[in-house]
C-alpha cells in the first residue's frame, strides 16, 4: 500500500531528472505572478549588468552575491524553490559528476588548441599584458566562479529558466534564458575585438567593425546558453552548466596566460 498522500506529487523516474512534469499549482503559488517574477529578475539584470561591468575587485563580488540571492529571493516570491533552480540537493552528485567530465573535456581540447599553430593565437590577449600569477590565481579561483559562472548561472539557468519553464515549457525557457544570456554579453563586448588580435583580424578596427564583433560576440554566447539549458535539462542541476561555464573561462585565462 502506498505511503503517498493523495496531494503530493507524483514521484519522477530516475531517468528523467531534466523533463520532471510540472507539479500541482498549489505547488507552484506565490505573491509574485509567474510573468511579473521573469520582468522583475529582468530588471535587476540590467542594473547589475551596468554595475559588474564598471566595478573591480570586492565590489563587483559583492554585487554578484547580493544579485544572486536577490534573484532566488524572486524565485520564491514566485512559489519556485531550489529544485527549480536546478539546486536540489538530490541532483547535485549527478551535476557534480557531469561538471567534473565537461571541465576535463575542456581542458583536453585547450591543450590541444594551444598546441597547434593554426589555433594558438585564439587564446593571445591584450589583458593579459602585465597580469601576475597571484593575478591569475584570484581570477581563476574567485573573479570567475563568483563574479562570472554563479551569478550568469542562477541567472539564466536557474531562475529565468525555471520561471519560463514552468509557465511556457522547455522551449521557451531554452529560448528566452539564450536570448537575454547573448544580450548580457553587450556591454562585455565593447572592446573585445581590441583586445584580441585574432578578431581584429576577423573584424578590423573600424566602427562597423567593431559592431559586428559584438554581434558576433552575442549570437555565440546565445548559442552557448542554449547549450548551457540542455545541460541543465539532461543533468537535471545547475552544476553541470556550471562547470563547463567556468572551465570555458578559467581555461581560458590559464592558457592565455602561459601563451602570452
Amino acid at each position: 500500500m502506498s505511503s503517498r498522500e493523495p496531494g503530493d506529487a507524483e514521484p519522477r523516474p530516475p531517468h528523467d531528472l531534466g523533463s520532471a512534469r510540472t507539479p500541482p499549482r498549489s505547488r507552484w503559488r506565490g505573491p509574485v505572478p509567474t510573468w511579473w517574477a521573469v520582468a522583475l529578475a529582468v530588471a535587476v539584470l540590467v542594473a547589475a549588468n551596468l554595475l559588474l561591468n564598471h566595478w573591480a575587485g570586492p565590489l563587483r563580488l559583492l554585487t554578484a552575491l547580493t544579485v544572486t540571492a536577490l534573484l532566488l529571493g524572486i524565485l520564491r516570491l514566485a512559489g519556485g524553490t531550489l529544485a527549480d533552480a536546478g539546486l536540489a540537493p538530490g541532483t547535485r552528485a549527478r551535476g557534480a559528476r557531469w561538471a567534473l567530465a565537461l571541465m576535463a573535456v575542456v581542458a583536453v581540447v585547450y591543450a590541444v588548441a594551444a598546441l597547434v599553430p593554426a589555433t594558438r593565437p585564439l587564446f593571445e590577449d591584450q589583458r593579459y599584458d602585465g597580469m601576475t600569477g597571484s593575478e591569475l590565481a584570484v581570477r581563476v579561483l574567485v573573479v570567475v566562479p563568483v563574479g562570472t559562472v554563479l551569478v550568469e548561472e542562477v541567472a539564466f539557468r536557474g531562475v529565468l529558466y525555471g520561471l519560463v519553464r514552468r509557465a511556457r515549457g522547455t522551449v521557451w525557457a531554452t529560448t528566452v534564458s539564450s536570448l537575454l544570456f547573448g544580450l548580457w554579453h553587450v556591454l562585455p563586448s565593447l572592446h573585445l575585438s581590441a583586445a584580441k588580435p585574432a578578431l581584429s583580424d576577423v573584424f578590423g578596427d573600424s566602427g562597423p567593425g567593431a559592431v559586428l564583433a559584438i554581434a558576433a560576440a552575442v549570437l555565440f554566447t546565445a548559442a552557448g546558453g542554449v547549450v548551457f539549458c540542455e545541460l541543465r535539462r539532461r543533468s537535471g542541476s545547475l552544476l553541470a552548466p556550471m562547470g563547463l561555464h567556468w572551465a570555458l573561462n578559467a581555461f581560458g585565462y590559464v592558457v592565455g596566460f602561459v601563451l602570452r
